[in-house]
């Protein structure tokens, strides 16, 4: 938030239990008010790749566990992937047992295109889980075609 961006005062009504539960978990968290964890919370939401626009770019993760003891699978997740290459910038594998694995693909793409690879890998068999998220991309201020240095 800028420091000239106005501040907007508003109610909201919850049920005791469940502002109790809220201000025991922000306080967890870290919080010293109600006002940043809702913020945060608003924030978070707005991030959804549901909530974006389709053909806007996003740079994000798609954090997937699956049993790779499940016939093909593994040779489908693959395949797949090599599908979306172009979507695709890193990837990590990780086996967290004798039998999950745990992959993160790190992408950058149009929301559409990423949630459609994420939604194409939950509903394989042997998937246990599959999460896209992601974050907005300013295309205005970042190009690879940008020259810079790293020092």
């Amino acid at each position: 938030m800028s420091e000239k961006e106005t501040l907007v005062r508003f109610g909201i009504s919850m049920p005791q239990s469940l502002i109790e539960q809220y201000d025991r978990l922000i306080a967890i968290q870290g919080y010293s008010n109600r006002s940043e964890a809702i913020r945060d919370l608003t924030r978070k939401a707005l991030l959804t790749s549901s909530s974006m626009q389709l053909d806007e770019t996003v740079a994000g993760t798609i954090v997937m566990v699956y049993d790779h003891h499940i016939s093909d699978l593994p040779i489908t997740l693959m395949e797949l992937q090599h599908e979306y290459h172009h979507a695709i910038i890193s990837t990590m594998h990780i086996h967290l047992n004798h039998q999950q694995c745990l992959e993160i693909l790190v992408v950058r793409g149009k929301v559409e295109k990423l949630r459609e690879l994420q939604q194409r890998i939950q509903v394989l068999k042997g998937v246990g889980y599959a999460e896209l998220s992601v974050t907005h991309v300013d295309e205005h201020g970042s190009s690879h075609e940008h020259p810079h240095t790293h020092a």
